[in-house]
């Protein structure tokens, strides 16, 4: 990007902060829409249809964000220039997501998920990129838990727009298309990012490495496998959340659950900005991610033999925590192991599919251990894939 030289090896405060405001607003822009909107709409047009739809639409959208994300950071990295993409982008999004209110029928809704999945991605994957741009290795922990603030502004605005009397069904999505302009247009507007000629390239040489495991000596590889082994937990607890709780206190309501998700989402940006910093200071990137993805297995194990809610609540608030923090710092760290900065867009397109593939294996893993060995087998399983995403992260080398 353009701009002024980085002599000083530190970012501008003003360019982070807008620019993890624009990122809160990319989680804005699908989180309450794919939680509350789109079930709602597509209860309106597919009737008792409904679910057959939703599933159908969700899978293809995930196929979409994938494509779309590898796409538009290739994209963004040929042309050497991410602003245009986010800004075509976000006026992209917030015309697609109007549109939705007009369709009366499931496939014409479908056809405007997948164009909206591409335009939403089309702005994510070169935003994404533009921090690789932009930030320093010496902020990357920062960066990161500045990017924690984003799941639970995403959280608070699905709050936002279900408050009784604000807004009905297309006022609330076109509620959603206002948020998104407010925090990502800041950035593009007003955000003067100081240029950091080499920041992300290849962080650990293999040279350096020793002689360790192979994944070790290859941080790219070993940092996209951790996250994905803790994103596939994380989806499982996102989707069953309710249905597990219910199953050990059948009367708990859907508000508590929603209260008990904002919570730990809000709890956790004091502590990745307090892990990223640490992590800046000590020269220790990996260190936190990996107590991160070992909490997360502890949580996991004791909801595996929670015999009660309140023992429940605390497994999950501690697994919450702990993957909350974890996928904030890891989304820093990884700009730090991208093979060449010349393709970091297409690069991060890659990374994001720790966070689609695990919608696709996350059900046919319940479905093959919850009716067997009932929630108890699933979290045994999860605990495993995260301590063994903690041992991977603990391998690799210090820097």
């Amino acid at each position: 990007m353009p701009g002024e030289t980085l002599e000083t090896g530190r970012q501008s405060p003003r360019f982070l902060w807008l620019y993890a405001l624009a990122w809160a607003g990319g989680a804005i822009a699908y989180v309450p829409f794919l939680t509350i909107l789109l079930p709602i709409r597509i209860t309106a047009v597919a009737g008792d249809e409904n679910i057959r739809w939703l599933a159908f639409i969700t899978f293809s959208g995930a196929i979409a964000a994938s494509a779309g994300n590898i796409l538009f950071g290739w994209l963004s990295d040929r042309s050497r220039s991410r602003r245009p993409w986010i800004a075509t982008a976000l006026v992209l999004n917030v015309g697609l997501l109007l549109a939705m209110t007009l369709v009366v029928a499931p496939l014409a809704l479908l056809g405007l998920i997948l164009l909206w999945q591409l335009a939403l991605n089309m702005m994510l994957g070169p935003l994404s990129a533009w921090a690789g741009d932009c930030v320093p290795r010496s902020q990357m922990g920062l960066l990161g838990g500045l990017l924690a603030f984003a799941p639970g502004m995403g959280a608070l605005a699905g709050v936002l727009i279900t408050v009784p009397g604000l807004a009905g069904p297309n006022g609330r999505i076109a509620l959603v298309g206002v948020l998104i302009v407010a925090c990502v247009a800041p950035v593009l507007l007003f955000g003067r990012p100081l240029t950091v000629p080499v920041a992300g390239d290849a962080a650990v040489p293999e040279s350096e490495s020793g002689g360790g495991p192979d994944f070790a000596r290859r941080p790219f590889v070993a940092m996209w496998l951790a996250r994905l082994l803790v994103q596939i937990a994380e989806a499982a607890l996102f989707a069953f959340l309710l249905i597990y709780f219910r199953s050990i206190q059948p009367g708990i309501s859907e508000s508590f659950i929603a209260r008990l998700f904002c919570l730990v989402l809000v709890a956790a940006v004091p502590v990745a900005l307090t892990a990223g910093r640490w992590a800046d200071r000590t020269q220790r990137p990996f260190f936190p991610l990996a107590i991160a993805a070992a909490l997360a297995g502890s949580g996991l194990v004791v909801l595996s033999l929670s015999g009660g809610v309140d023992r429940a609540i605390g497994g999950y608030v501690v697994f919450g925590l702990a993957t909350t923090v974890f996928l904030s710092l890891h989304s820093g760290q990884t700009l730090r192991v991208l093979p060449r900065a010349r393709h970091r867009g297409r690069d991060l397109g890659v990374f994001n599919l720790t966070n689609t593939v695990p919608s696709l294996i996350m059900p046919w893993l319940t479905l093959a251990l919850v009716p067997s060995f009932g929630f108890t087998g699933l979290f045994v399983l999860l605990a495993l894939l995260a301590f063994t995403s903690a041992t991977i992260l603990f391998l690799l080398p210090r820097n």
